[in-house]
Parts: structure tokens; sequence; C-alpha cells
């Protein structure tokens, strides 16, 4: 991580540089920018759309600063280039070093503005919608110079190299040396069924009934979320029950369970609303179903902008809430 002290030196460092004798400077840090982008954008030719250049002309920027480093940042084909070692490395210390100046800019310009600027987060789906899209409303009605630009989606983006500045994780999170994340909230679970499944199939008490049920299944492509159960002795056992269906939309799974389909195995902010209505049965609750820690997950930078504090507060203190 660079320090402060050093983001200052290089500051003056540049600005000395562009005094002194500008070209050189000048090519220096366009060099930067330009691979930066290149390897954001994914290729040569997306980074000259983005920058309104020509392919080769970030060939040749590339080039150039490739022969000042002595080294090779990319591996080139005819069709594609990919970092090497060396251009990853290079690279991690480079956004580190962007993401610092522009921290300090945003801290300066809060200090006189307030807070402002853009967040692009990346959070699930339904969970969003339910419980980050309101957080988000509210924030941009309080502080009209906050921008925010959200993807909902299920997959587990890249937070650096797909450009965001945060993102909504639910479960467990890896150790990152580049992330740091934030418990904010406890989803607790639950596992549900419709009155007319339940009184055909019987209602499950134990991991041994459960398992004579069918179950609608959450997951993707050949893995499946296991539930997370506590059997009557209190220890918590890993169980995957068969199942016929299985669906990466928790809302579709609902709709099946609401159908008959099997036991689901819901949030419990989601179920709460069937079990009002009656369409579906509570088999579980969340003292035997493990619950899951949802967290915010940001790049690790000393300089945290005034904008993205708020929000990860607001995250904190309002999704407890809107979960219920």
């Amino acid at each position: 991580m660079v320090s402060f002290s050093v983001l200052i030196v290089i500051m003056v460092m540049l600005w000395g540089g562009f005094m002194k004798n500008r070209n050189p400077w000048e090519d220096k840090v366009s060099g930067i920018i330009t691979f930066i982008n290149v390897v954001e954008a994914g290729s040569f030719a997306a980074a000259a759309f983005r920058m309104n250049l020509t392919r080769s002309a970030i060939a040749k920027s590339i080039s150039k600063l490739e022969q000042r480093l002595g080294i090779r940042l990319f591996h080139r084909t005819t069709r594609q280039q990919s970092l090497t070692s060396e251009g990853g490395v290079y690279y991690e210390h480079c956004s580190h070093m962007i993401n610092g100046l522009n921290a300090i800019e945003s801290e300066l310009r809060d200090g006189q503005v307030g807070p402002e600027g853009k967040i692009r987060i990346s959070c699930p789906v339904l969970f969003g919608r339910r419980c980050v899209a309101p957080v988000l409303r509210s924030l941009t009605r309080l502080y009209p110079k906050i921008q925010v630009e959200t993807e909902f989606s299920d997959r587990v983006i890249d937070i650096l190299s797909e450009g965001f500045d945060m993102a909504i994780r639910i479960g467990s999170v890896a150790d990152s040396t580049s992330l740091i994340a934030k418990k904010i909230a406890v989803q607790r679970m639950a596992i549900f069924a419709a009155p007319q499944y339940l009184e055909k199939f019987g209602t499950p008490t134990s991991i041994a009934e459960l398992k004579d049920h069918q179950a609608i299944l959450y997951g993707r492509s050949i893995h499946t979320q296991p539930w997370v159960v506590r059997d009557h002795q209190g220890t918590l056992k890993e169980v995957v029950l068969p199942g016929r269906e299985r669906y990466d939309d928790l809302q579709v799974i609902a709709d099946s369970a609401i159908e008959g389909g099997g036991l689901a195995w819901l949030p419990s902010w989601l179920g709460a609303p069937y079990l009002v209505s009656g369409q579906l049965s509570l088999v579980m609750d969340s003292d035997k179903v493990q619950p899951i820690d949802i967290h915010v997950v940001w790049p690790k930078t000393k300089y945290l902008p005034h904008r993205m504090r708020l929000l990860i507060d607001a995250l904190a203190t309002q999704i407890p809430v809107l979960m219920g």
C-alpha cells in the first residue's frame, strides 16, 4: 500500500518534472494510465475505444513503457494479450497509487463541498432489490452530489479488475491482501414448504427425516449450496437433499415451494410474507438452521472517500432493519 508521504513525494516529483521538462514526465504518466486502461478494459482495442485513441497508439504507449521498465507487461498473441507475472505486480502497485491519489483528492473536495462523486457497487439480485437498493436511494436523496451505479448480479465479481468500488457478499469471504471486508448483517435462514406438500409427505423434525424429502435446491453449474442444520445434539451438519429442481434464484425457489415442489431453504425475510399469507409453512426455523453472514467488501486503501464511508455506515445501520 502506498503511504501518504510516498504519494506526496510522487506528486511533487510529477509537478517538478512537468515544470522542468514536460514531455518525459508526461510520457511516463500517460504510459501508466494507458497500461491501467488496457488491463481493466481487457484488450488494446477496448482500451483504445475507452480512451478515444487508435489501437496502434495504445500499442506504442505500452511498448515505450515496457522499454523504459525493461520488462514485458503482456503476453501477446494475434487474438489477445494477458498480463505477465511482472505485469500483474506492476498493475497492482499502479492501481493502488491511482486509487490513493483519487482518494486524497476526494478527501480534499469533501472538506470543501461535502460528499460527492460516483460509487459503483455490485450486489446479489434479490437481496439487492429488497435490502440494498432502498439504502442507495435514501443516500442519494440525502446527499444529492453522490451518484450510485449498481450491478444486480449473483455472480462473484472481481472488484479490482472490473472497476467496482464495493460489493455485497453473502456468505464467507476469502482472505485477501487487497480487499477489506466488514460484516454488516446476519441473514437468518429457515426451511419452508407448502401446507399441501406437508399434508402429503409429513413434516420432518430431524436431519434424518429431512433426507426423506424432495428439496428445491439453490446452486449454479455443478455446485449446490448445502443446508447447514443443527441436529438434536446441537451440532451443525451440512445437508444436501435429493431434488429434481435446482435454481440460482431464490424467488424462483420460493415460487416452486408455494406450488408444492418440495422443501425450500430460504432467507427468513423472504419466506415471512408467505407464512402470513398461508402459502408456506415453517418446517425448521432459524434456531435450527445456520444463519449466513453478510459483508461489504472494498479495495484496501488508506484513504477511504467520505461517500464510501457514508454508504458503508448506512448499509450496516439500515440493512438489519430492512431484513426484519
